[in-house]
């Protein structure tokens, strides 16, 4: 299949590569254009804009930052809408406003193309290992025609509903793992405080009830309070304020999400927005004596 992707960043490269290990035949864009020789070793070929990586491609992929990153991306003077197809089928994997991925595919379809709301989660590793999950919102027909690209890059992927259930879905998933990042964070901080031998409790508990992906693979980082990056805390905090806004739309109560938001604020204003999500762990340790 001819696949277009947009947007090499910490988790878009890996993505790629995965597609052209899976054998489709694959053109990049990003906005850096250095980024792209990495993947172009790999054999993919260069685009000079969006435009251009859309031109004659079935899927156009976009894995992007923040909702007006998209908003130009597809929507630009040079950008998606102008280049692809009619019948083409856009596929946004970034994080973004639901309401924004509504008007955009509105756009797209005055031109007779598609598209998919296509968030991931599983971090760098996931991008990397193509094991992410990756909630997919729009039709039936164009899902099924994306599924061989989708399945490349992913290892659960599952079609939540109509345009725009993709977003929701991954704001559900994000306001899941705050708690999980605070309430790990809180109870390791409990036992450095104890004296507790950590490689031990960790893998007491990860065993049981308590057991989670952050657990697994973040708990070291708030023992060691060492944050190398797989999800910054920047983009996190971003996707928690879309969260929060579409909770307020809704009339939904989101206070833990509200307070992990809080926290990562706090972290951005102290320079620490490019550590790891895990980093939240730095504030509980300090507010814990730990500092």
């Amino acid at each position: 299949m001819k696949v277009a992707f947009i947007g090499l960043g910490t988790m878009g490269a890996g993505m790629a590569v995965n597609i052209l290990k899976a054998g489709h035949e694959l053109t990049v864009h990003n906005r850096t254009r250095e980024k792209e020789e990495a993947v172009a070793q790999e054999g993919a070929l260069r685009a000079a804009s969006p435009k251009e990586a859309a031109s004659g491609a079935e899927i156009i992929v976009v894995c992007v930052s923040d909702t007006p990153d998209v908003e130009e991306i597809i929507l630009g003077e040079n950008g998606v809408i102008q280049g692809a197809s009619e019948g083409a089928i856009v596929v946004d994997m970034s994080t973004i406003s639901p309401t924004a991925t509504r008007c955009i595919t509105e756009k797209l379809g005055e031109k007779g193309i598609k598209m998919l709301d296509a968030p991931v989660s599983g971090g760098s590793e996931g991008a990397q290992h193509g094991t992410l999950a990756i909630m997919v919102g729009g039709d039936t027909a164009e899902f099924e025609k994306a599924l061989p690209v989708l399945k490349a890059m992913g290892q659960t992927i599952t079609h939540v509903g109509a345009i725009g259930a993709g977003q929701i879905t991954k704001a559900i998933n994000q306001i899941i793992i705050s708690g999980t990042y605070l309430t790990v964070a809180e109870g390791l901080t409990l036992g450095m405080k104890a004296g507790l031998d950590m490689q031990k409790i960790i893998e007491a508990i990860s065993g049981g009830a308590a057991s989670s992906w952050v657990l697994h693979n973040r708990a070291m980082n708030v023992v060691n309070n060492t944050y190398p990056l797989g999800f910054r805390v920047r983009l996190h905090q971003k996707d928690l304020k879309i969260a929060l806004d579409t909770a307020r739309e809704l009339g939904v109560s989101l206070p833990a999400t509200a307070l992990v938001a809080q926290i990562e604020n706090g972290l951005i204003a102290r320079g620490y927005g490019d550590d790891d999500v895990s980093a939240i762990g730095r504030s509980i340790r300090e507010q814990s004596g730990l500092e």
